[in-house]
């Protein structure tokens, strides 16, 4: 097992990386930007090294001053946590060939999955469900392109291979749009991604968002820890989770959680990952793999009683799995509600200082969050500020305990969205189960 692992992130998931470490016995290194010496993580770490000014490009995505940090420290592996440079092939090439351990995958393989016309063609080539499409990417041919979106029927959606993060997508709802779509889309993906490679997909107008959580080693042992709906979304970033799905039988959980673990074991895969799908009319659509630990694994954690973030350090150090797929049972309902500093309504960041927090409790709550009273949180960075976890027997209880979770908590000095969350919460549709990608969009402007 290491001895020091140093954790090249901030905020919630640094400290949370912190903790398992701390749980195994592993001395940990804290990196910093010049504005986050606060953070509880460097004051909690072993050993911590400023890296930089505030900037991100100057810090935490500043590859050299990571790997000096790592050897001035004697650090023997470096975990990413989720961000910054978590899927950055280069990063964990740089880190292995350093003579350090990349907590996650190889990088050959988040090249693999990075490139969404790759991890589409080697998905079906493990018999994953993949939305009907191209198959690759597009070429200049403007009536086999047209030809071919009429094959898949109309809307169709033309993607950025590189894109990411609901950056590099246009949908076309009718056949004269779509010749300068493709011309767009693919400027747009050579400007913002280095990479004009686009390809064609059919649009689902109503789908969900449901995930399967993975883990494997480098032994060829990979399992399913069930899925997570993510539906619950504004401009593509997910606003609430749960685990399990509403609505999704054990039959298909064992079915899409066998191919997930079954591709894993193809690509050669090593540590946890997440399989997104697009869920419509009973039907699953694989769309991208992260290859890095989620914000929302805390709900999977919850119903599986599995330590990802532990599991993640025991696959990187080489040890196997400690548990197999008949292991694994899904217990109970989890909701996780993200905290960020931002008006509710507008949505605008609301960064400044902490004057008052009060965390809530009960049975069945988990906070992963990084503030404390007198903390000030930057303008710089991402404005999630923590996660609300709540967890009961039955998805009722769930929400009874985050109803009640979400009138505790007390966040003063700064906005944040605990409001919208608290109204979330209570809505009908979502208390109900299965609302689709489009819901919390619709909502917003019907509110408006």
């Amino acid at each position: 097992m290491f001895d020091k692992i140093l954790i090249a992130n901030r905020g919630e998931i640094a400290l949370r990386i912190l903790r398992a470490c701390r749980e195994m016995g592993i001395k940990t290194v804290a990196v910093h930007s010049d504005v986050d010496r606060d953070l509880k993580h460097v004051r909690l770490a072993d050993e911590s090294v400023c890296i930089g000014p505030a900037r991100s490009t100057d810090s935490y995505l500043n590859i050299p001053a990571l790997i000096s940090a790592a050897e001035v420290t004697d650090a023997e592996a470096i975990h990413p946590g989720y961000g910054f440079l978590s899927e950055n092939a280069d990063f964990a090439e740089r880190v292995e060939s350093s003579g350090f351990v990349f907590i996650g995958p190889r990088a050959e393989t988040i090249r693999l999955m990075g490139d969404k016309v790759s991890a589409k063609k080697a998905m079906m080539e493990a018999g994953v469900p993949c939305v009907p499409g191209s198959g690759g990417p597009l070429g200049d041919d403007a009536e086999a392109n047209l030809a071919l979106a009429r094959e898949i029927g109309y809307p169709v959606i033309i993607k950025a291979a590189g894109g990411g993060g609901g950056r590099g997508m246009r949908v076309v709802h009718s056949e004269g749009a779509l010749i300068n779509a493709i011309s767009l889309t693919r400027n747009e993906a050579a400007s913002a991604f280095n990479n004009p490679t686009v390809y064609m997909e059919k649009y689902l107008e109503k789908p969900r968002h449901v995930e399967f959580q993975v883990i494997a080693d480098e032994h060829g042992n990979a399992v399913s820890l069930g899925e997570r709906d993510c539906s619950m979304q504004r401009r593509h970033q997910k606003v609430i989770e749960e685990a399990p799905a509403p609505g999704i039988t054990e039959e298909e959980r064992q079915r899409i959680g066998a191919r997930c673990a079954e591709a894993c074991r193809r690509i050669g895969y090593r540590g946890a990952g997440t399989f997104e799908f697009l869920y419509e009319d009973g039907e699953f659509f694989f769309i991208e793999m992260n290859t890095r630990v989620q914000v929302e694994h805390p709900v999977t954690e919850m119903v599986t009683g599995l330590d990802i973030v532990r599991e993640q350090i025991l696959v990187a150090a080489g040890q196997p799995l400690s548990i197999r797929q008949e292991d694994v049972e899904i217990r109970g309902h989890a909701i996780e509600c993200r905290l960020n500093a931002e008006d509710p309504a507008t949505f605008m960041p609301s960064p400044g200082t902490i004057s008052q927090y009060h965390a809530p409790g009960g049975p069945g709550i988990r906070v992963d969050t990084h503030i404390y009273n007198g903390y000030k949180v930057p303008p710089h960075y991402d404005s999630m500020i923590g996660k609300l976890i709540s967890f009961g027997a039955t998805r009722d209880i769930a929400l009874a305990r985050m109803g009640g979770a979400l009138s505790e908590i007390v966040i003063e000095g700064i906005k944040t969205n605990v409001p919208l969350q608290r109204d979330l919460i209570g809505d009908t549709a979502f208390r109900r189960g299965g609302t689709d990608i489009h819901y919390l969009e619709k909502r917003l402007k019907a509110h408006g």
